[in-house]
């Protein structure tokens, strides 16, 4: 009955002025003096209260609230009915993240995996309409989250991912194979994977450009991105004195991973730190934009007659009960 808003809002500043009209009449009752003298009232201090002594203050508090009915329908409360005709091509990603020992590696802020899983839920947060889904790697490979637009579900599956969840080492191809499993049934126009990984492809039963010719089969466009710091990077190793960091060379294939991403039409990025990881992403957000078109029809419906009638018979009814059952002198 309220509406979903108002064509004149600033008639509702008019509501804050009902509390001070309800203190008002509040004193001038206080203030009143009856005119039936009496040469004593103790008589009636033990006298026991009326319904209708009980219900004085009803008709005051009607008229208050036909007031605050009336100020409503003067900012012209309205309901409003839409509807929106949506066009989009849809489009379909995998995330295809490494998970291996190396990915602790602290060339980036506070290491390469957890940059890399801040990148991606904001690439996450600034996707609206399509289906994402998440794979993670090492030794092994499975699907973290099925392809799905709840992206609240798909960032706390992603906050959970961790080193050790699996088996250690780099299976890039298998990892590439599970992604293009995700998405051979897809029937969007546009189907992309980003693969993200620091290392060698050296587990696995499928090779990484086998994999990658399995993407081109299925339409998929694979889009690399290389972590690592040139030469060497700082990584963590757990000794019986605590955490000792020593430097370890920075191996990766780009070679393997160019060639993925020329075969299925999509292109390769190297990282070096947190910076360079964002814009690397913000482009391939850029590059995959879903097209959406928006026809959007708006009817707005009038309550004021309604809002009116309420408040015009909340008015009668205090008048009506101030003059009958609940009159009172003065």
């Amino acid at each position: 009955m309220l509406g979903d808003r108002f064509a004149n809002p600033e008639f509702l500043w008019l509501l804050a002025a009902l509390p001070l009209l309800a203190f008002a009449f509040w004193q001038r009752r206080k203030r009143m003096v009856s005119e039936v003298q009496f040469s004593s009232i103790l008589p009636f201090d033990k006298a026991p209260r009326s319904l209708r002594e009980k219900l004085r203050y009803v008709p005051p508090a009607v008229r208050l609230f036909a007031l605050a009915v009336l100020i409503v329908a003067l900012a012209g409360p309205q309901s409003v009915s839409s509807r929106e005709n949506v066009t989009t091509e849809g489009i379909d990603i995998v995330l295809v993240l490494d998970v291996s020992g190396s990915m602790l590696a602290e060339d980036f802020s506070p290491n390469r995996l957890d940059a890399a899983k801040q990148v991606a839920t904001e690439f996450i947060e600034g996707r609206t309409n399509d289906r994402i889904g998440l794979v993670i790697f090492s030794g092994e490979s499975f699907t973290q989250c099925p392809l799905t637009t709840d992206y609240l579900v798909l960032k706390n599956l992603l906050r959970e991912v961790k080193n050790g969840m699996i088996v250690d080492g780099t299976a890039i191809g298998l990892a590439l194979a599970n992604g293009v499993n995700r998405l051979k049934e897809s029937k969007a126009k546009s189907k992309v994977m980003i693969l993200l990984t620091d290392g060698v492809n050296n587990r696995g039963e499928i090779d990484p450009l086998t994999a990658g010719k399995i993407a081109v089969t299925y339409n998929v466009r694979v889009y690399t991105v290389g972590v690592g710091a040139q030469g060497q990077a700082p990584y963590p190793f757990k000794t019986p004195f605590g955490i000792r960091r020593q430097m370890v060379p920075v191996d990766l294939d780009e070679k393997t991973l160019t060639a993925i991403a020329e075969m299925t039409g999509g292109k390769y990025y190297r990282a070096t730190d947190n910076r360079k990881l964002k814009a690397i992403y913000k482009e391939i957000d850029q590059l995959e934009c879903t097209k959406i078109e928006v026809t959007a029809y708006k009817r707005y419906k009038d309550l004021f007659p309604t809002w009116l009638s309420v408040g015009l018979f909340l008015l009668v009814c205090e008048v009506g009960l101030a003059s009958t059952v609940l009159r009172k002198i003065p």
